[in-house]
């Protein structure tokens, strides 16, 4: 990469996934340079030296211009076990490290983490959760993405960095990875494509909000340029969410409608912890970035169920 020093420059790590992807995307739009990395994140041990490889790059990159590290990676969902999580808070933990350690007097850097709403709030009460509800996680995942948190804070107060907390809703879209366990839009489409009945582990009156993917891209982008205006060292939290929350049996009925086909769902039931009945999420700072997440439920719905047909017919991977 030949460093442009007239533009900006965003290292998006997690760029092959959903929200990362369209981040991507959002910044080129916008005539950001943009970094990415492909990390082996199976291997723990070769995650870390991909990424403090990189940290050393992105350091010679971003010489006396304004830079933003988008950490829009996270293999783990709320069923992951606990060693998983572990060891993916372990690299975070050191590449974190290496980038304070990178960090020269009086850059204009932003650090923004994209976190989850669900996993953060999953044990707070009552709903609506914004900015100011208490994170209080019930399983590992959970935690995890606190105590990714908690180190993007440490980087702040040791380095004088900007930061944003961004704790997402579920994020759905084109291009979502179809053989994790989450993302029940997704699952609805690919039900649909293939002809198979949906397994829903959790109650229909369960209500979410689902915030589509470029909306989100949108979003992201637009706190971290926020964040410029903020002091040195200041951390902001930031939930990005739709707005709109929907209960689990109105997406169903939604689905069969933009569908315009019969969409069959089983009832199992059994969700385990981490899945709580309302997650209504809202939100009470840079209220000019709630009005981005602008695509209504079916448009999304429908665009997203043209992708997922689209690679069923192809026959290809269904992993992005």
């Amino acid at each position: 990469m030949s460093p442009q020093p007239d533009r900006p420059l965003t290292w998006v790590v997690g760029a092959g996934g959903l929200v990362g992807r369209h981040v991507v995307a959002e910044l080129a739009d916008e005539g950001h340079e943009v970094m990415t990395t492909s990390v082996p994140w199976h291997d723990e041990a070769a995650s870390v030296a991909a990424l403090t490889e990189a940290v050393a790059g992105f350091r010679e990159a971003r010489r006396d211009r304004s830079w933003a590290l988008a950490w829009c990676a996270g293999a783990g969902v709320v069923a992951t076990g606990e060693d998983a999580l572990a060891a993916e808070v372990r690299v975070f933990r050191q590449v974190m490290t290496a980038v304070a350690a990178s960090v020269g007097e009086g850059e204009d850097g932003v650090v923004f983490l994209a976190s989850s709403a669900g996993g953060l709030y999953a044990g707070s009460r009552p709903a609506p959760f914004d900015e100011g509800s208490d994170p209080r996680p019930l399983v590992a995942y959970g935690r995890a993405k606190l105590a990714m948190e908690q180190e993007v804070r440490r980087l702040a107060a040791t380095t004088g960095l900007r930061a944003v907390l961004g704790r997402l809703a579920n994020v759905y879209g084109p291009g979502q990875v179809l053989g994790k366990p989450q993302g029940l839009l997704s699952q609805l489409c690919l039900a649909d494509a293939t002809g198979r009945p949906l397994p829903v582990f959790v109650s229909m009156d369960t209500i979410r909000d689902y915030l589509y993917a470029g909306d989100a891209a949108r979003m992201v982008v637009r706190t971290v340029a926020l964040a410029r205006d903020e002091p040195t060292g200041a951390v902001v939290v930031k939930v990005l969410a739709s707005g709109r929350p929907v209960t689990v049996g109105y997406l169903v009925s939604e689905a069969r409608r933009v569908f315009h086909r019969p969409l069959r769902t089983i009832p199992v039931g059994g969700a385990g912890g981490g899945q709580v009945l309302d997650l209504r999420l809202g939100s009470r700072v840079w209220p000019e970035v709630d009005a981005l997440a602008a695509t209504p439920l079916a448009a999304g719905l429908a665009r997203t169920s043209a992708d997922v047909r689209a690679r069923v017919v192809a026959g290809g991977p269904l992993d992005g």
